[in-house]
């Protein structure tokens, strides 16, 4: 059977909603003809009710068909497996199955008959399956949209009804998003139970010294290990707080600059070069502060007089908040920009300055804006990795001198979660552990951020 392609089923699918569209609207005008009476809507309305129930459940039962339709077919191929094989333990026919599936790709050759005449059955499977995932989301694609259109009425009010559509839509992606947001912390809580049901809780959160080295086997010599969070905590606070000392200053006064001295001419020209910042990918960043800015510190401490290490904090930070500071320059440009320019004229009309209408009117006006654009800049500083790895380096050294080297949370999450280890083992859940204490330490910052902000703001009301 032939395997119809996702893309097609999905443009097809498009197609018929379309063409439902088209269809409504010069329907609703015949019929309101026909009654001699207007429709209680536009006929764009009617068309959009239609395009919505043509193309919204088709292309829910797609995606369904899509996720869950190969898992099922895995599902059978693996039950069938241990049919022929009952002596193997799950482990076996797992990869018996990847051996199959990858058969049937083309990714791998064998000459063994059984596995050859699974893959072609796989295959077929699969063919079969796309076949029909085409076939059912089209049809019902044409019958929901013809029976949507039979029913529509110059005397239904179509505006009402897509608007009720589309405020549910809105309303399901709100509870999807609460959804997964909710499955994505209880998964990283139950992990971290398990860490600290094989590490103290106390012994984690005050511990001095990160040290995840356990042994691999039961004769093997090797340290117990430590998992105290504190150096990894210090070291992600110092870098986030050196990358914010460069990116603050210098992202909220090129926003000022841009949204109140520049030009019309300077501003199309520098806000658009501080914004090729934000396009620049990370490792970019990490070689810069490995090549370039790390050995820039040394030769200055050395100078100086002071011992630098290759690998530090300060070079890493400083180059973060380079990293960084589109986002504080632009989010504060466009917060400053929205201050109503009432309030300004206002000020500049009692005799104020325009340092003084800044500094007393605008800014405080803008305060929410400007504490959420350096929020957004601490949350993308903590969670940098890249940077770290190349610039800091991996050392768990519980320091506050910045020209030490020092390492981050998602540093040592990344080193934990990679690398030929059990998942069971308790170096690999410690990463879980770091996840759940940097969960909630980047809670209390935001609502420490938003209580600040709520203080400070100005009612203009």
């Amino acid at each position: 059977m032939q395997n119809i392609p996702l893309s097609f089923v999905f443009f097809m699918l498009i197609g018929v909603s379309l063409f439902f569209y088209f269809y409504s609207k010069n329907n609703i005008l015949k019929k309101a003809a026909f009654v001699g009476q207007r429709s209680k809507a536009l006929p764009s309305h009617y068309g959009q009710q239609s395009f919505l129930w043509a193309f919204i459940p088709s292309a829910i039962i797609l995606l369904f068909l899509t996720i869950g339709g190969p898992n099922y077919i895995d599902q059978l191929f693996y039950n069938k497996i241990q049919e022929l094989n009952p002596k193997l333990n799950q482990s076996f026919v797992s990869l018996i199955l990847a051996k199959v599936i990858n058969v049937s790709n083309g990714k791998i050759a064998t000459d063994d008959e059984k596995i050859l005449s699974l893959a072609s059955d796989y295959k077929a499977a699969l063919d079969q399956l796309y076949f029909y995932r085409g076939l059912v989301v089209i049809l019902c694609s044409a019958l929901v949209g013809m029976f949507v259109s039979s029913l529509q009425s110059p005397r239904a009010n179509a505006r009402e009804n897509v608007e009720k559509f589309i405020i549910n839509i809105f309303f399901v992606s709100a509870v999807i998003a609460i959804f997964t947001t909710g499955a994505i912390i209880l998964s990283l809580l139950f992990e971290a139970l398990r860490f600290f049901s094989l590490y103290n809780f106390f012994d984690f959160l005050f511990g001095l010294h990160w040290a995840p080295n356990v042994a691999i086997r039961s004769d093997q010599v090797a340290a117990a290990g430590s998992f105290g969070m504190i150096p990894v905590l210090v070291g992600t606070l110092l870098i986030s707080f050196i990358a914010m000392c460069v990116a603050i200053p210098i992202g909220l006064f090129s926003a000022i600059y841009l949204a109140e001295f520049a030009s019309p001419r300077t501003r199309d020209f520098v806000k658009p070069t501080l914004e090729i910042l934000a396009g620049i990918p990370t490792v970019v960043y990490g070689y810069f502060a490995a090549l370039t800015a790390a050995p820039f510190f040394r030769e200055i401490g050395f100078s100086l007089g002071l011992d630098v290490s290759s690998e530090s904090a300060l070079a890493a930070g400083a180059v973060m908040g380079i990293m960084i500071i589109p986002f504080i320059s632009s989010l504060s440009d466009d917060v400053i920009r929205a201050v109503p320019q009432s309030l300004r004229d206002g000020s500049m009309g009692l005799g104020a300055t325009k340092a003084e209408t800044i500094y007393n009117v605008v800014l405080p006006a803008a305060i929410p804006g400007l504490v959420g654009a350096v929020l957004l800049a601490v949350s993308r500083a903590i969670g940098e990795t890249m940077i770290v790895v190349m610039a800091a380096g991996l050392s768990a050294s519980l320091t506050v001198n910045p020209l030490d080297s020092v390492t981050t949370v998602t540093v040592q999450i990344v080193s934990l979660l990679t690398g030929d280890t059990e998942f069971d083992d308790i170096k690999t859940l410690s990463a879980f552990g770091l996840g759940l204490a940097l969960f909630f330490f980047t809670l209390l910052l935001n609502i420490f951020a938003l209580s600040i902000s709520r203080r400070l703001a100005e009612r203009y009301d």
